[in-house]
Formats: C-alpha cells, structure tokens, sequence
C-alpha cells in the first residue's frame, strides 16, 4: 500500500521568502553569490561565541492553548515559556 503524502507544514513564525524579501535581504561586500563561496569565506562570516550561557535544544509537547497564550503575548514567546517554567523550577527548589 503506498504510503499517504503528508501536507506541507506552514509556520507563521518562519514564513517562505517572497521576491520582496530578497530584494531586502542584506549583501556581501562586495557583492558574492552563493556558488562562490569558499570555506575562507565562510570562516570568515561565523558567529563569535556566545555572550550568555548557552540553553540546551529540546524538543517538547505543549498544548495548543499554551503555545496560543505565549504566541499572543508577541514576540519572544519561546524565551517566556522558559522564563516561566524557570520561576517555577525556582518555586520548587
């Protein structure tokens, strides 16, 4: 039985770029295109370190009702839901 094709996910917090989002996008300069980049050039444009300590990646089930709150409140909706689940870490400490 062949298997079912699962439907695109879309993500209103990361949206596919339109014509007019690469017309805004920042530049090399001078001007580079993607073919033409070397490992030079890319150790070049690498994140320095980290000023704050670094948060662990996880992934985690919330419900639709938690994500809707922290995603009403705008903004860094992620970075509240730790804020909050670490006041009450600190609670129960």
């Amino acid at each position: 039985m062949p298997r079912k094709l699962k439907e695109p996910v879309f993500d209103d917090d990361n949206p596919e770029w339109t014509e007019e989002d690469f017309a805004r996008a920042t530049y090399f300069d001078p001007p580079i295109k993607v073919k033409d980049l070397t490992p030079e050039i890319l150790a070049r444009i690498r994140r320095g370190p980290q000023k704050a300590p670094t948060k662990v990646a996880v992934s985690i089930r919330l419900s639709p009702e938690v994500i809707s709150y922290f995603k009403a409140k705008g903004p860094g909706w992620q970075s509240k839901i730790d804020e909050a689940l670490r006041k009450i870490a600190k609670k129960a400490s």
